[in-house]
């Protein structure tokens, strides 16, 4: 299957039938050992890199063309292993492949994916970045599929309260259940309260938007059950026990629950899993009121 996209964006990554440029990701140690590219060893001392964490080195060829890049990881043995998430950050425009790497060319990929991750919502197209090759060794749906759902999340998060209210996360959630062919079930406004959600009428009930339970349901019955319950509370001013201006500040992301068990139930339905999903989401905006919680 094709994992859901909320923001359409382009891949981070290349086809691996194309022409790419070798990445080396070496540690200080791998450069006084010299074992890799001889040539592009030779321009790493020229031009004194040390493989601090995180620093990219441009390699050129005898030509003057680009011939690859060096990444450093800093000490041998204790880079953290989403470090090629800079990598994304430092490669200009281009396909690349991992050359050499003591960190697993899978967690690279995964790395890489989520670092390449930008919030363009509200901006100009961009140019597109670099992309970088997925091992042939690695399993390539399982990395764009979590790339993909981490981005989902993001995404959710980052949108700002006025433009992710309750019914915005509602669009979102009936959209991640279509792309599946899920079911959804809503519960929204007084009927919370007859039938039997109280609580996510109070917090709710002063907002504009109506508070609303969100449920996806997808799988088989008489399968193992799994049920994923997320916070979104889209905005929270703290109701009548108001909150502070800088509490408010991040307030957007009190919805991340949502978020995030909206992201895992996209893997799950995305790889086909044999469960009985279910996904709750109450949906609600902390307002202030006569009618405030």
């Amino acid at each position: 299957m094709k994992p859901f996209h909320y923001i359409d964006r382009p891949s981070p990554f290349a086809p691996m039938s194309g022409e790419t440029l070798p990445v080396w990701a070496v540690s200080r140690a791998d450069i006084e050992r010299g074992h890799f590219d001889k040539t592009a060893l030779a321009w790493a001392k020229a031009s004194g890199f040390s493989a601090v964490e995180g620093s990219v080195l441009l390699a050129p060829d005898r030509h003057g063309r680009l011939a690859g890049a060096l990444f450093g990881l800093g000490d041998e043995g204790d880079c953290h292993p989403f470090i090629a998430g800079k990598l994304a950050r430092g490669l200009p425009k281009g396909d690349w492949h991992i050359e050499t790497s003591p960190i697993p060319g899978a967690t690279m990929a995964l790395a890489f994916g989520m670092g390449a991750y930008r919030f363009e919502t509200y901006r100009k197209p961009t140019t597109p970045g670099p992309r970088l090759v997925i091992p042939a060794d690695a399993d390539a749906e399982a990395i764009e599929r979590t790339v993909a759902a981490v981005s989902l999340a993001r995404d959710l998060v980052n949108t700002p309260a006025n433009d992710m209210g309750p019914e915005a996360l509602e669009t979102a959630f009936r959209g991640l259940a279509k792309h599946y062919k899920a079911k959804v079930n809503v519960v929204a406004g007084d009927d919370l309260v007859s039938k039997g959600f109280p609580m996510i009428h109070a917090v709710g009930r002063a907002a504009h938007q109506a508070p609303r339970l969100l449920e996806m349901r997808w799988g088989k019955k008489g399968a193992p059950k799994l049920t994923l319950v997320g916070k979104g509370v889209c905005f929270d001013t703290g109701g009548l026990d108001i909150k502070t201006a800088s509490s408010m500040l991040l307030m957007k992301k009190d919805m991340g629950g949502a978020a995030n068990v909206m992201a895992l139930a996209m893997m799950v339905m995305d790889a086909g899993l044999p469960v009985d999903l279910r996904v709750l989401v109450p949906a609600v905006e902390n307002s202030i009121s006569a009618s405030s919680f």
